[in-house]
């Protein structure tokens, strides 16, 4: 009996273990799957702007919420706003996961505002044939600072960019000298001057040699684990591919005389509406990009009188001098427009020739239009009467009535004028038309 009964409760006992396994397991919670280190990549090659704030912004955003191993901002920069360049430092000292500034590709550099971002980074490091350094203030809007305001500006970099280095441990005095001199050094100087942490030929090689690293960050310090780690790209995204572009200083020059042709055009044929859609629009987004820029205002007064000459070129006799001084206003005012020394800040000469030939050629040509339709005779109202053929439809002996484009009017002739003759108008007097005969070709 004993044997039989334990027989009938085996079945019974099968369910409840695999219950109490299940819920057991659960308590437990899940079992720990190792998953592949992944790295953030976000490349930015260009002038340090508030396109560049914005996208390094939102790349450590997504670096914090991705829970990735680190942020590898890729840089090459020849400089740019000291306001874009603070607020890109604080997310960087603020970001709860490592950052690190990579100089890149060979050939590429990290000058002005680039070498405090740099300098910032948790980890910086550098591309073979790089350079970094020239961190010296320049004004900006075209104008010089005086003695005192350029100490001012100077002392004010010296001390943020020392700060900058000695929170990460790296060269002060080579800091000082960035700003104060306009120092600069190749990789392997800044390698052994410390002001940057590696030197890594490609990607790879950089995640190799962060692998194991510690790295203090304000939530406590983290072990990089980055050997053979994923990496994906952070993409700027088309909103601010756009506004990049902007920044460009031939584009907003290019903006700003397709927005002036533009408007002119609209001015001297009211009413075309698509010139001064497509003018307006251009103008507004030239000073979005000329804000980032150092713009020398007497630059652009120069472009402006330029288009003025041009305009009175066409209204007075001047033997072509106006056009003249119109096409070396324009010259001088594209040259002076951006005021620096950099080369990548300056407008080509290949976009300043055509663009002031196309000023002169469409100033002239509109305004020229515009003198010819002033100097035809009006082809409307009592004047538009004067000169018009018509049918006498009743005897002008002298009054009668005449049909003139389509209508009906009352007429007088000094000439005796039958019906189906023509007659033409020589003069309005209110409704009341007068005429004379149309001549007749003679017949040889």
């Amino acid at each position: 009996m004993f044997h039989s009964c334990t027989r009938l409760r085996r079945p019974f006992l099968l369910p409840i273990v695999l219950i109490v396994a299940i819920f057991t397991g659960l308590l437990a919670g899940p079992l720990p799957v190792r998953a592949e280190p992944l790295v953030l990549v976000a490349t930015y090659d260009g002038v340090i702007n508030p396109v560049s704030a914005e996208y390094i912004h939102d790349a450590i955003a997504a670096a914090q919420e991705g829970g990735v191993q680190a942020l590898i901002i890729r840089l090459n920069t020849p400089g740019g706003l000291d306001t874009s360049m603070r607020l890109i430092i604080k997310d960087i000292t603020g970001a709860t996961v490592p950052v690190v500034v990579y100089v890149a590709p060979s050939s590429g550099r990290a000058a002005s505002a680039g070498v405090f971002i740099t300098m910032a980074a948790h980890v910086a490091a550098m591309s073979p044939g790089t350079n970094i350094g020239a961190a010296h203030p320049v004004a900006m809007g075209g104008g010089d600072m005086d003695k005192t305001m350029k100490e001012k500006v100077e002392n004010d970099s010296v001390a943020y960019l020392k700060s900058i280095a000695e929170q990460r441990k790296r060269n002060v005095a080579w800091a000082e000298d960035a700003v104060r001199k306009s120092v600069s050094v190749t990789e392997r100087e800044a390698m052994k001057l410390k002001i940057i942490d590696l030197v890594a030929e490609d990607m790879p090689a950089l995640l190799k040699q962060l692998d194991g690293r510690t790295i203090a960050l304000s939530s406590g310090p983290i072990v990089l684990h980055t050997a053979g780690a994923a990496t994906r790209e952070f993409a700027m995204g088309p909103r601010l591919e756009f506004l990049k572009t902007l920044s460009d200083p031939n584009i907003a020059y290019l903006l700003m005389t397709v927005g002036t042709i533009g408007l002119m055009a609209e001015l001297y044929n009211p009413g075309a509406i698509l010139p001064g859609v497509v003018g307006a629009i251009s103008l507004i987004l030239a000073f979005y990009a000329f804000q980032s820029l150092p713009v020398n205002y007497a630059g652009v007064l120069l472009f402006l009188l330029g288009i003025v000459f041009f305009i009175l070129e066409a209204t007075v006799t001047s033997f072509g001098l106006l056009a003249i001084g119109g096409v070396v206003s324009m010259i001088l005012g594209s040259v002076m427009l951006i005021k620096t020394d950099a080369e990548f800040l300056q407008i080509s000469w290949s976009v300043i020739v055509p663009m002031v030939a196309l000023a002169a050629g469409v100033s002239l040509l509109l305004v020229g239009m515009g003198m010819k339709a002033m100097r035809q005779p009006a082809m409307t109202g009592r004047e538009g009467m004067v000169g018009s053929v018509g049918v006498v439809k009743t005897a002008l002996i002298p009054r009668g009535q005449l049909a003139v484009h389509g209508e009906l009017w009352e007429a007088i002739s000094e000439q005796p004028l039958q019906p189906g003759d023509e007659a033409e108008v020589t003069g309005v007097e209110g409704l009341r038309l007068h005429v004379k005969p149309l001549s007749q070709k003679k017949v040889v």
